[in-house]
C-alpha cells in the first residue's frame, strides 16, 4: 500500500493539521488583535473642577466606586479635586492634556461661568463632549429652627429687613449659586449679602450653624441635614416638581417640595452634571467612556443616588448633547450678562 493512500498516516496527517490549525489559534488569542476595541491601558484621572463635599465630588466618587464594584474597568480611576480658580484649575488640565485618554472630567455649571466671570483661556469646545449624566436640581433651603415655612414667608422678612441684611450662602462667586441668587433678587425686588464657600458640604454646614440664613444649594448637598431635621427645604428652582414620593422625612418627600413659582417666586435653574475628555482623543477612545458611563447609569447603586439626590435623569451624548451644551452656553452668557458677571 503506498503511503499516500496508507489510512493510518492519513489519519496522522489530519491530526497535526488539526494540532497545528489549534495553536495558531492559541497564538492568535495571545496577540494583541488589530481591530481590538481601545480600552485605558494605565489609571484614569477622573477630575473634579470642584471642592470637596460638593454634588460633582460626591457623583465623581461614587461613579468610581460604582466602576470598582461592578468591574467596569480593568485600570484603576483616581478622583481629583482641582478646583482653584473657580474650577480653571481643572478645566485647564484637561484642555492641556490633548490626546491623552487616560483623562476625563466631570462638569458643572462653572464649565460656562468660570471663563466669562474671569476670562481664563477656556471654552467647552476645547474639550471632548462624552455624556451628560443628569441635570441637577437647586432648592431655597432655611435653617429648621427657622420661622420661615414657605418661600414667600421667606422672601417677605427678606424684604421687611431691608436690602443687604439677610446673607445667602452659595457655592463660589459669579457661579451658579449666584446667579439664583440674582435671578431671585431681580424676580423677588430683594438684596442678599451673596457668601461664598468652596463647596457645597461647607454651604449646608453654614446654615446648620445659623452663620447664613439661607441657600441654594443642590438636592445631594442638604438631603442628610433636612434628613437629621437640621434644614427646611422651601421650595425647588424648576417648572415642575421632583417626581420623587418616597418619604426623605417622617413627613416630606422631594415631591412634596413646592416649585418656586408655586410659593410666588419666578424663578428657574437647573444644572448639567456631566463628563468630557481632553482634545484630540479618538472616537473610539470618546465611545469606551460613553458606554462605560451607560453601564454605571444601568446599575442599582446609580438608580439609588439619582433618588436620593432629586436628580433630572435626563442623559444625553452625541450630537444631542452638544446641541444641549451649545444652548446652555447661551443661557448662560444671558445670565452672566444680567447679571454683570462678565469679566471685563
Amino acid at each position: 500500500m503506498s503511503a499516500s493512500t496508507s489510512p493510518r498516516r492519513s489519519t496522522l496527517g489530519r491530526s497535526l493539521t488539526r494540532l497545528s490549525c489549534a495553536a495558531a489559534a492559541a497564538l492568535a488569542m495571545l496577540a494583541p488583535s488589530a481591530h481590538a476595541a481601545w480600552e485605558p491601558s494605565k489609571p484614569v484621572e477622573f477630575v473634579i473642577p470642584a471642592g470637596t463635599g460638593g454634588g460633582a465630588d460626591q457623583m465623581a466618587r461614587l461613579i468610581q466606586g460604582i466602576i470598582v464594584k461592578h468591574k467596569l474597568m480593568k485600570e484603576t480611576m483616581v478622583v481629583v479635586n482641582k478646583a482653584g480658580g473657580a474650577g480653571a484649575e481643572g478645566f485647564l488640565s484637561v484642555k492641556e492634556s490633548k490626546g491623552d485618554p487616560h483623562k476625563i472630567i466631570i462638569t458643572l455649571s462653572n464649565l460656562f461661568t468660570t471663563p466669562m466671570a474671569t476670562g481664563v483661556p477656556f471654552s467647552w469646545k476645547d474639550l471632548t463632549p462624552v455624556s451628560m449624566l443628569a441635570l441637577d436640581q437647586f432648592v431655597l433651603w432655611v435653617n429648621a429652627e427657622s420661622p420661615y415655612k414657605t418661600a414667600k414667608e421667606y422672601i417677605d422678612a427678606v424684604k421687611a429687613a431691608g436690602p443687604n441684611k439677610m446673607k445667602m450662602g452659595g457655592t463660589g462667586s459669579k457661579q451658579e449659586d449666584q446667579i439664583i441668587t440674582v435671578g431671585l433678587e431681580k424676580a423677588t425686588g430683594t438684596k442678599f449679602i451673596y457668601v461664598p464657600f468652596q463647596g457645597g458640604g461647607a454651604v449646608a454646614v453654614q446654615l446648620v450653624g445659623k452663620h447664613i440664613d439661607s441657600t441654594v444649594n443642590n438636592p445631594i448637598e442638604a438631603v442628610a441635614q433636612w434628613r437629621a431635621g437640621s434644614l427646611r427645604p422651601l421650595c425647588v428652582f424648576d417648572d415642575t416638581r421632583m417626581p420623587y414620593k418616597e418619604k426623605v422625612t417622617a413627613t416630606m418627600s422631594w415631591n412634596d417640595i413646592p416649585t418656586c413659582k408655586e410659593s410666588g417666586v419666578p424663578t428657574d435653574y437647573v444644572m448639567l452634571r456631566g463628563i468630557f475628555m481632553p482634545p484630540g482623543v479618538t472616537p473610539e477612545q470618546q465611545a469606551y467612556y460613553v458606554d462605560l458611563l451607560n453601564k454605571v447609569r444601568a446599575t442599582p447603586d446609580w438608580k439609588e443616588f439619582m433618588e436620593k439626590g432629586a436628580f433630572n435623569t435626563t442623559a444625553l451624548s452625541g450630537t444631542d448633547y452638544v446641541k444641549w451644551v451649545s444652548n446652555a452656553e447661551i443661557l448662560h452668557r444671558t445670565l452672566m450678562t444680567e447679571a454683570g458677571f462678565l469679566a471685563k
